[in-house]
């Protein structure tokens, strides 16, 4: 069950308050610093993120998921997994019937999503090329509804959710067979553009009329 007003602090209420759609809610997870777990792995709750001012993509799903269920978005997550093992976590929304999405990432191409598109495989597909680096390649994808670890605390927990992450790893995963030649050709691109600009994360995609930044 969603945590009344009284659960939250004032700041943690005051955050959700002032962000009642996804575009202002991509806007917050967008303004926090990237969690790189320097000292030590983190799989924060929304508490912890607002406590910490950071968060990596599962802690900016998680986040995502708090403010926004305050607001009528129920608690879904989608989970997409790739060859190297480097898994990507978005919030997923709805609206007048199409899917978006938000998220943290290190990479400006990964982050959320304008809702515009048909089936959760569709907004997946769209952070195809933007995926691929050296070593990543989205290989499946997963919708989850944080709703079904029942009573467990990964809204509010000043501990780390972990049992979140366990969960997003153990669901079945739906396999995505990209196009070869279309890898092949994204890595190079990405290969290229790392070469000349390796501290710049690449925004040349064709789709960025669909980020929702």
């Amino acid at each position: 069950m969603k945590p009344s007003k009284a659960e939250f602090s004032e700041t943690e209420w005051r955050i959700i308050q002032a962000h009642t759609s996804p575009q202002q809610a991509q806007k917050f997870l967008s303004s926090l610093p990237y969690n790189r777990e320097r000292e030590k792995p983190t799989c924060l709750s929304f508490r912890g993120v607002v406590r910490h001012h950071h968060a990596h993509c599962l802690e900016g799903a998680i986040a995502a998921a708090v403010i926004l269920e305050q607001h009528g978005y129920p608690p879904l997550l989608i989970s997409i997994e790739s060859q190297d093992q480097l898994d990507h976590v978005l919030f997923v929304f709805r609206q007048r019937g199409l899917y978006g999405a938000l998220a943290r990432s290190r990479d400006i191409g990964l982050h959320g999503r304008k809702p515009v598109f048909r089936t959760a495989r569709d907004l997946v597909m769209s952070y195809y090329d933007a995926y691929i680096d050296k070593s990543g390649r989205i290989t499946g994808y997963a919708v989850a509804d944080l709703r079904a670890l029942g009573n467990y605390d990964w809204r509010l927990s000043e501990k780390n959710v972990w049992k979140v992450e366990r969960y997003l790893q153990e669901i079945p995963h739906k396999q995505i067979r990209g196009s070869e030649a279309r890898y092949q050709k994204s890595l190079r691109r990405y290969l290229a553009f790392h070469k000349e600009h390796p501290q710049q994360s690449p925004d040349y995609f064709a789709n960025k009329n669909l980020w929702l930044l």
